[in-house]
């Protein structure tokens, strides 16, 4: 390859990096169609019971730049949650759990982006559940896509207990924590 060829690749790898950094540059992301909020709790007998929404209410706002800055609000509605064993349906969305009839939504506002390294953060917020709002940390992966700048790649975990937030304590089985977890990708509005 000649040195013309190199330099035209180099310019135009330059050009792709500035222009993924500036559509990083303090932007309003909502999540996209593909992902999805979920929590597992296991049981005894070791099963887990999986509930997952795929259709989240969110906003982010994130600068690379500025990570500290970031803040973010997730919300579902309760009875989209879809269950592993749709048996379950009634008595998870039912008054001992999450008493959906009652309490429609289940919403995660952010306080603080802390960085922890490279696309590594902690996200304290406060969790809203039945009511009750409580601090929940979340581990927190979000990275630039390497195909479209105008998305991020994440993966959030956060751990709760039940019975904080005013579920049945002891129920058949069901264990006492949950673990939750956001994946998918953030699109720039």
């Amino acid at each position: 390859m000649d040195v013309t060829k190199m330099r035209r690749l180099g310019l135009a790898a330059g050009i792709a990096a500035l222009s993924l950094l500036s559509q990083l540059h303090a932007q309003s992301w909502t999540l996209t169609d593909a992902s999805s909020v979920s929590f597992d709790i296991k049981t005894v007998g070791l099963s887990v019971v999986k509930g997952v929404s795929n259709q989240p209410q969110s906003r982010l706002y994130f600068d690379i730049h500025m990570p500290q800055n970031a803040s973010v609000v997730v919300t579902l509605v309760a009875s989209t949650l879809r269950f592993s064993n749709p048996a379950l349906t009634p008595m998870i969305l039912g008054e001992d759990f999450f008493n959906s009839a009652q309490y429609k939504t289940v919403t995660f506002r952010s306080t603080e982006f802390v960085p922890q390294d490279q696309d590594r953060f902690k996200v304290e917020g406060d969790l809203t559940l039945r009511g009750i709002t409580k601090p929940v940390t979340f581990d927190v992966v979000l990275k630039p896509n390497a195909l479209n700048p105008r998305l991020l790649d994440v993966y959030a975990v956060g751990y709760i207990n039940r019975s904080d937030f005013g579920m049945k304590k002891s129920y058949g089985g069901v264990g006492e924590k949950v673990s939750i977890q956001l994946t998918g990708q953030w699109q720039v509005k």
